[in-house]
C-alpha cells in the first residue's frame, strides 16, 4: 500500500509538504504542488480519510448503526444511506449490533475514535456531543433529527385487509413494544379491530435478530395451535412461518392467511406471494442521508421529524 513517505519520496520534498498539500493546509509552492500532483498520479496514492481527518478535525465518515443485517429489511436501508452519502462526498462506515447492547456501546467507541462527523442510527442513542445524529427506523426517542415510516397508518392498514377476510383465531406477533414504532404498530392495527369487537391474541419478540425469528417459527405451530390467521412483525419472519406451514401439508390462505410487514424484495418471489406492508426502505435512507448532509453543511443545526408512507402490497396469502 502506497503511504505519504512514498509520495515524498518520489516528488523529493518532505513528508509536511505533501500533508499541506493534501489537507490545504499550509502554504505550498506552486512548482512544489505539481511535484506532489505527479507523484500521486503515478503512485496511484489514496489519501487516508481517517488520519486525514483527524488532522482537519473534521472527518468525512458517517457511522451507521443496524440491528441485524441478516434481516434483508435492513441491507436496503444501508444501500439507500451509503449510496446518498457517496453522491455528497461522504463515506459510511456500516456497524451491525446483532441487537447487542454491549456492541452497540463498543461501536459507539469505534465511531468516535475514528472521528466519524455524524452517526445514522436504527438504534436507540444518547446524543454524543460534537456529532451529528439522525434516527431512522424504530428511533423515536432523542432530541435528534429523525426520519421514520408511518407506523400507525401501517397497523390501520394490516386491520383493514384483515377485516376483509374470514378467521377463528387470530395472533398477532409484534416487535418489542420498548419501541415507539411498535406501539404505533400496534396500537393503529388494535384500533381499527377493536372498532368491529373482534378478539385478538398478542405475542411479543425481544429483537429483530434472525436467530430468534427461527426459533419462533420452529415452535408457533405447539404454541398457538388453532390459530388460522397470523400477522407477523416483519416479512422474514412472515415468510419463516409460511415455509414451516407448507412442510407440514398446509395450504397458504386457505389454512393458515398470513400477512407481513415490510416490504422486502422476497416478499413477491415465494408461492403464493406474501401480503404485506410496504415500507419505503430505500427512500428512509436516502433521506436520513441527505438530511445529515444538510446538518452538516448548513450552519442552522435545526432538528425535524420526517414522516413518510407506507402501503399495501397485495399478494395471495390472504384469503
Amino acid at each position: 500500500m502506497v503511504t505519504i513517505k512514498d509520495v515524498a519520496k518520489r516528488a523529493g520534498v518532505s513528508v509536511a509538504s505533501v500533508s499541506r498539500y493534501i489537507n490545504k493546509n499550509g502554504y505550498v509552492r506552486s512548482e512544489t504542488g505539481e511535484k506532489i500532483a505527479e507523484a500521486i498520479e503515478e503512485l496511484n496514492y489514496v489519501p487516508n480519510e481517517v488520519a486525514r481527518s483527524l488532522f482537519q478535525k473534521k472527518s468525512k465518515i458517517i457511522g451507521v448503526l443496524l440491528p441485524d443485517i441478516a434481516n434483508p429489511y435492513f441491507p436496503l436501508l444501508a444501500k439507500g444511506i451509503e449510496e446518498t452519502l457517496i453522491k455528497n462526498g461522504y463515506m459510511m462506515l456500516l456497524a451491525n449490533t446483532s441487537d447487542s447492547e454491549e456492541q452497540l456501546q463498543q461501536y459507539i467507541t469505534t465511531f468516535i475514535q475514528n472521528n466519524v462527523s455524524g452517526i445514522i442510527t436504527a438504534l436507540p442513542i444518547d446524543p454524543i456531543e460534537g456529532i451529528s445524529v439522525v434516527g431512522i427506523d424504530r428511533v423515536y426517542e432523542g432530541n435528534f433529527t429523525k426520519v421514520l415510516p408511518d407506523d400507525y397508518l401501517g397497523g390501520q392498514i394490516i386491520g383493514t385487509e384483515i377485516l376483509k377476510t374470514a378467521f377463528k383465531k387470530l395472533l398477532i406477533i409484534t416487535g418489542s413494544l420498548s419501541f415507539e414504532s411498535a406501539r404505533k404498530r400496534l396500537k393503529g392495527l388494535t384500533d381499527t379491530l377493536e372498532a368491529e369487537k373482534l378478539f385478538y391474541e398478542v405475542f411479543e419478540t425481544s429483537s429483530f435478530n434472525v436467530d430468534e425469528v427461527d426459533k419462533i417459527s420452529e415452535t408457533f405451530f405447539e404454541k398457538y395451535q388453532g390459530v388460522d390467521t397470523v400477522i407477523a412483525s416483519n416479512d422474514y419472519l412472515a415468510l419463516k412461518i409460511m415455509q414451516k406451514a407448507q412442510q407440514r401439508g398446509l395450504n397458504i390462505p386457505e389454512d393458515l392467511q398470513i400477512m407481513g410487514y415490510d416490504g422486502i424484495p422476497f416478499a413477491d418471489m415465494t408461492y403464493p406471494k406474501l401480503t404485506t406492508i410496504k415500507q419505503p426502505v430505500y427512500d428512509i435512507g436516502e433521506t436520513a442521508a441527505m438530511l445529515m448532509v444538510d446538518l452538516l453543511t448548513s450552519e442552522e443545526q435545526r432538528k425535524s421529524e420526517t414522516i413518510l408512507p407506507v402501503s399495501l402490497q397485495k399478494g395471495e396469502s390472504l384469503r
